[in-house]
């Protein structure tokens, strides 16, 4: 069946996440058709271009793909600012240390860190100061979980990010349910909750991945009589690739 275009729609779209979530692994398979084993660590962000062709419109989507240090954080708002949707990224095979973990009992006995009980729920924090103390022991990762982190990041983007945004949260590495941690129905019943749209998905084997990228495009496509931020009505549309940015948009 023929298809007719419409509408020429450009539209930001920004990945956050923890780091090691796969974040890059799932823009690189969307644009490239690509796997990589090893993936070096994204330093501020990423920058690429994709388009994809709907019976209602064209999209073109610019990808900026953040960094999930820690130290990048507060450079995340150049990037999600004026963004018309977001994939927050989270690893299901990632959970946090629990309070009867050894190293976690190590380092309460080092003095590194407190508990602190909130209702019927205990957590252990680390003293930022003196992380550097435990280096090569445990990492900041292994105490929060990327879970966790992503749904820091969704509070994040309702607080301050575009009102008319497109959220998905994207479980990924399920290519790894024998490694898996955080329960699809977990991530499931959170995004019910927060209004998102929720997908497992695995850059490796490409499961979901497109299917992702075209559901975000067809909900802007159902959202452009509203023209909300991050999208522009146009003719034409630039080659796919990929650019490297660190402090600027």
């Amino acid at each position: 069946m023929a298809r007719t275009h419409n509408k020429n729609v450009q539209a930001k779209l920004v990945l956050l996440g923890d780091m090691g979530t796969g974040k890059t692994s799932l823009v690189l398979r969307f644009v490239k058709g690509q796997f990589l084993d090893y993936q070096e660590s994204t330093i501020g962000a990423a920058f690429f271009t994709q388009v994809l062709s709907l019976n209602e419109a064209t999209i073109k989507f610019d990808i900026w793909d953040t960094a999930g240090q820690e130290r990048y954080h507060s450079l995340a708002p150049m990037y999600y600012r004026g963004a018309a949707a977001a994939v927050v990224v989270y690893d299901i095979t990632s959970m946090a240390l629990g309070l009867g973990d050894p190293i976690i009992w190590q380092l309460s006995q080092m003095g590194i860190g407190r508990h602190i009980r909130v209702g019927l729920k205990e957590t252990f924090f680390l003293v930022p100061k003196l992380i550097k103390v435990v280096t090569g022991l445990v990492s900041l990762e292994q105490i929060e979980d990327s879970f966790v982190r992503a749904k820091k990041w969704i509070l994040e983007l309702q607080r301050q990010g575009n009102p008319n945004l497109i959220m998905f949260l994207a479980a990924n590495k399920a290519d790894l349910e024998e490694k898996r941690k955080v329960g699809a129905e977990d991530g499931e019943q959170y995004a019910k909750e927060n209004g998102l749209f929720f997908l497992e998905t695995s850059a490796k084997t490409a499961q979901n991945v497109n299917e992702l990228f075209y559901e975000i495009a067809k909900r802007l496509v159902k959202s452009i009589p509203s023209r909300p931020t991050g999208m522009k009505l146009h003719g034409g549309a630039r080659e796919s690739g990929r650019r490297m940015f660190c402090c600027s948009v």
